[in-house]
C-alpha cells in the first residue's frame, strides 16, 4: 500500500504558475503509475496526465497540453504536476493517484487528499 501527499496548491493569477508535488511512502515507487486529476465545484472529477512506472512515459489531458508537464523523481519518491499559463478554469482540487504496474490509462487504486489550486482572473 502507498500513502499519497500533495502539496504546492494556492491562489496565483491568470497566466501564472504553480508547481504541484505529491509525495509517496514506501520503497517501491518505482513501480507505480502516478496520475494527476482534478474537480472543480458541481463537476465530476477529471484527468489530467498520468506518467508510467516503466519508462516514464506520460499522457496529458487536451484542455491542459502545452501548459501542464508532469514528472517524477523516483529518488525522492515524488511526482510533480507544473502548472503554466493558468487559467481560470484550471481552478479545482487536484488529487494525486498511483497504481502498482498499470498503463497509463484505466483506474487508480490510492488517492491523496487533495490540494486546491484557485486562479483568480
Amino acid at each position: 500500500q502507498v500513502q499519497l501527499v500533495e502539496s504546492g496548491g494556492g491562489l496565483v493569477q491568470a497566466g501564472g504558475s504553480l508547481r504541484l508535488s505529491c509525495a509517496a511512502s514506501g520503497r517501491t515507487f518505482s513501480s507505480y503509475t502516478m496520475g494527476w486529476f482534478r474537480q472543480a465545484p458541481g463537476k465530476e472529477r477529471e484527468f489530467v496526465s498520468a506518467i508510467s512506472w516503466s519508462d516514464s512515459s506520460t499522457r496529458i489531458a487536451d484542455s491542459v497540453k502545452g501548459r501542464f508537464t508532469i514528472s517524477r523523481d523516483n529518488a525522492k519518491n515524488t511526482v510533480y504536476l507544473q502548472m503554466n499559463s493558468l487559467k481560470p478554469e484550471d481552478t479545482a482540487v487536484y488529487y494525486c493517484a498511483a497504481k502498482k504496474y498499470g498503463s497509463n490509462f484505466g483506474r487508480y487504486d490510492y488517492w491523496g487528499q487533495g490540494t486546491q489550486v484557485t486562479v483568480s482572473a
